[in-house]
């Protein structure tokens, strides 16, 4: 009977060593995946892939003067929230077939949902929604022609109008390139029909469009004025004014070294050195008749073409592989015209409610908002350097502090410039999919006096951290 007990724990010895030897084996042979991906046949040509994004915001901002929070007077604010949450959903389908669609919500603080003027009430629950679906056919073998169509982020006028969020350089995007959102777009994206390609060096994309009537943009329509505003159809006697006009738009790029990537129609914000980009690029945008605004002695309504043009270069290139540095800038020029004096304040994730002040220039002046959208002109740039790895140690991730700056001429701010910048720190713990940002932003404040003349006041400012997950 010993015999056999001996026999049996020898045995069991031995074949826990076996066992703990496969396991080793199977940890060194299989590799941590870097994507949810699902290949549809044997060499992962076509695949269906999932992606994942959460970015959190905790945030101190000085109030611009007046600002209410819950009617009550707040000189600054502090709030956590969720600037964007999102699933992404994707794939080659067939060689020729590309499907991609983006479902999540954006700007989700303790304000979400609230409306001040009517009386606090909202619904905080409905805020995610699609932002894209779209079906595209690759004409070519190459990327040389793929034709697309559906709800979409493509257009016409910049890099970043159509960004990748879940790989940008600085805390936020420069959202005033995201021309109309929420107006006549749902959150930047369009109902459209588009070609995009690579020929050589030449990155193009060109799209028609069919707006949406900013009547359906869930927040109260604009009465006309002498200043222009988005056409509200709704308002306009039948047979006495034009109806939603297209959208047209496109984007050309000459890549002087290495070709972007090409998977989705969104644009990088920074490869982190793993490719060699520079590329100089234009782009356009136009609807007839988008906007309108009385004539000034008030007698007659008057149409305004849109019309937006650009230039802008993009460079982000490794320095020192064997260091892991590398350097990312950006610049663009541009010239926006909505029509007559357009201006439009926007918060991004607004930490107030409303304002008591009477001399606003707009009455969503209030909280962290600032003149961001205008007919006019504009000058964007910025710039950032990844530091050694060294600098936190090989597995620790690496450094880059960046510096942004918006500088605005609008004709509605009887042109007083509006210079926002930032400067910020991010720590890529592991790349874009664990990062954590420290962001301060100063931007300028103005109010208008009983006689129409605008004046600036203090500047005021922002500080955010950010952690970031993407996978």
């Amino acid at each position: 009977m010993k015999k056999i007990n001996y026999s049996l724990l020898v045995l069991s010895i031995c074949s826990t060593s076996v066992f703990a030897q496969q396991a080793d084996t199977i940890k060194k042979v299989v590799p941590e995946k870097n994507a949810l991906k699902f290949n549809i046949n044997a060499d992962g040509s076509h695949y269906f892939q999932a992606t994942f994004l959460n970015q959190t915001w905790v945030r101190f901002n000085q109030s611009n003067d007046g600002s209410t929070l819950f009617s009550k007077p707040v000189d600054n604010t502090f709030d956590i929230g969720l600037r964007r949450t999102r699933i992404q959903l994707f794939g080659q389908i067939t060689d020729r077939t590309f499907i991609y669609f983006q479902f999540g919500q954006n700007n989700f603080n303790d304000v979400a949902g609230y409306n001040a003027s009517a009386g606090g009430t909202g619904n905080r629950k409905i805020a995610a929604f699609f932002h894209d679906a779209l079906c595209e056919y690759k004409v070519t073998k190459g990327n040389q022609l793929k034709i697309g169509g559906g709800l979409t982020v493509l257009n016409g006028l910049s890099r970043f109008s159509q960004p990748s969020v879940g790989t940008i350089m600085t805390m936020d995007v420069p959202v005033f390139l995201q021309y109309s959102v929420d107006q006549i777009d749902q959150f930047d994206r369009r109902l459209a029909v588009y070609a995009r390609g690579q020929i050589g060096k030449i990155d193009y994309r060109a799209y028609v469009s069919n707006p949406f009537p900013i009547s359906t943009n869930g927040s109260p329509t604009v009465n006309i004025s002498t200043n222009a505003s988005f056409v509200n159809v709704g308002a306009i006697p039948n047979g006495h004014g034009p109806g939603m006009n297209n959208q047209f738009g496109g984007y050309l790029a000459y890549n002087i070294f290495e070709n972007e990537s090409h998977t989705t129609p969104y644009m990088t914000g920074t490869y982190l050195g793993s490719k060699k980009v520079w590329n100089i690029a234009i782009g356009g945008v136009f609807q007839k008749s988008a906007t309108w605004n009385l004539s000034s002695d008030k007698k007659d309504t008057l149409y305004n073409n849109m019309l937006h043009l650009s230039v802008e270069s993009f460079l982000d290139m490794p320095l020192n592989k064997e260091k892991g540095t590398m350097l990312s800038a950006f610049a663009g020029y541009y010239n926006t015209n909505y029509g007559t004096n357009y201006l439009r304040y926007n918060g991004i994730m607004n930490p107030a409610t409303a304002s008591t002040a009477t001399n606003l220039i707009q009455s969503g002046a209030y909280g962290n908002a600032v003149p961001m959208f205008g007919t006019g002109q504009i000058v964007y740039t910025q710039v950032g350097l990844l530091l050694p790895k060294k600098i936190l140690g090989e597995k620790n991730g690496q450094l880059m502090p960046y510096l942004s700056g918006q500088y605005a001429d609008y004709s509605a701010m009887q042109h007083k410039g509006v210079l926002v910048f930032d400067a910020g720190l991010n720590w890529f713990i592991n790349g874009h999919k664990s990062k954590l940002s420290l962001d301060y932003q100063s931007r300028p404040t103005f109010s208008k006096e009983a006689t129409g003349y605008i004046t600036e006041g203090n500047r005021k400012s922002s500080v955010t951290m950010q952690y970031q997950i993407f996978f």
